[in-house]
């Protein structure tokens, strides 16, 4: 008997998702266990496997297709088998897929086709004239439009019906006439695309908290010259390339153990204060941002850190990462060090309390004994949920934040 293939839920948070590629074909075989097709969800693409046992007997959404979870994908069965009215009463139970929904406007653009639109600009209006040809001026304005040599057809007029009046020539320029009627008409034009699932949800979340979550903002200037330091000493040893970035992950989940109300989360009635300590890492990807989760970093060698951040970029570009991967955040860091930002404000990554913004080390001077040395800082900037943290506990975490990074050997011991 014919078996409906739905779309599974997943992630946590996904309500919907996009038909990347179908990995077989109507009529192929397929089994328990092969992977039926790449799926865009909220948060990367992912294989699907397909449970039934059987011949392909149809698609109800191509490749590029929007179709939302536990909406019927596909139909497996014996082959020449009629399937027609298991799909009518599957169609009866549910709501249309939002791909057939969108196929219904003939005349809507394809799902990967940007949409182009343009209009040329208007035209400036015509002077008003009588029938017999005669611009409608007053007698004044005739006149001194005829002193200075200037063209009545060319000037608009204010008065009843369109009629020139004598402030009409006073504040005409010819100059700026001549410029616009001799000028090529442009176009405007512009492109639209479609949203992708993952933006969609980082939109959602990101709305969410920042107008729920009563944002306040903490920023201070490190010193980072030891730590930039300490950072060429640990790369002529260690296996893989510690970033500064790495050095900020421990440092964080150290200064986070000695102030655990900075690592909780907002749950209405209560604050869970997290005792492990899991630090989520934003990573910038060509749909939006993902945030994979470095698990137990006060308990890692700095090493250890950036290997696993390393690993995670490479699958994050790659679209390999799993829901495991970005779940149990219970702090973020956003850097954007690398890019020449000197500072930013971030907005908190539920469910989090805080998030903390990085941006780049740069030359700087410091006074020691009267002379001036030059040295190297970095701004940092702490988004706090004020429900849970205020001003005195984000200005501490921030001090030992920073007591770790000017002195690094302290992550050491």
């Amino acid at each position: 008997m014919a078996e409906l293939v739905r779309l599974p839920k997943m992630s946590d948070t996904m309500t919907e998702g996009v038909i990347v590629k179908w990995n077989y074909k109507v009529g192929d075989a397929v089994k328990s266990g092969d992977i039926l097709a790449e799926v865009e969800t909220d948060k990367a693409t992912m294989d699907m496997e397909v449970y039934a046992k059987g011949t392909i007997l149809h698609f109800t959404v191509e490749e590029g297709g929007t179709i939302p979870v536990d909406g019927v994908i596909a139909v497996v069965g014996k082959e020449g088998e009629d399937y027609k009215a298991l799909l009518e009463s599957a169609a009866s139970e549910a709501p249309a897929p939002a791909a057939e929904e969108k196929n219904t406007e003939p005349d809507a653009p394809s799902e990967s086709t940007p949409k182009k639109q343009a209009s040329e600009s208007p035209a400036p209006a015509a002077a008003p004239v009588t029938s017999d040809g005669r611009v409608i001026a007053s007698p004044l304005a005739r006149k001194m439009a005829s002193e200075k040599g200037l063209d009545l057809t060319a000037i608009a007029g204010s008065g009843d019906n369109g009629r020139i009046v004598k402030s009409d020539v006073e504040n005409y320029t010819p100059a700026a006439a001549a410029s616009g009627s001799s000028a090529i008409a442009g176009v405007e034009s512009y492109d639209e695309i479609n949203v992708s699932q993952m933006r969609k949800t980082i939109a959602g979340r990101l709305a969410e908290s920042k107008f729920t979550a009563p944002h306040f903002y903490l920023t201070k200037e490190i010193n980072v010259e030891n730590a930039m330091a300490a950072r060429v000493q640990m790369n002529e040893i260690s296996e893989v390339k510690i970033s500064m970035n790495d050095l900020v992950v421990k440092a964080c989940a150290m200064a986070l153990r000695k102030h655990p109300m900075v690592n909780s989360s907002w749950l209405g009635t209560k604050i869970r204060i997290n005792h492990h300590i899991h630090i989520g890492v934003a990573m910038a990807v060509e749909d939006g941002l993902l945030v994979p989760v470095v698990r137990f970093a006060d308990q890692k060698a700095i090493s250890n850190i950036s290997e696993e951040v390393k690993a995670y970029g490479k699958k994050a570009k790659e679209k390999k990462l799993q829901p495991a991967d970005w779940a149990g955040n219970t702090f973020t860091i956003s850097n954007l060090g690398m890019f020449g930002i000197d500072e930013f404000t971030a907005i908190i990554n539920p469910p989090d309390a805080c998030i903390l913004a990085v941006g780049s080390a740069k030359d700087a001077i410091k006074i020691v004994d009267g002379q001036i040395l030059p040295t190297k800082t970095m701004k940092v900037t702490l988004s706090c949920d004020h429900r849970v943290v205020d001003g005195v506990l984000g200005s501490q975490f921030l001090q030992t934040l920073a007591n770790y990074l000017e002195n690094p050997v302290t992550m050491l011991v």
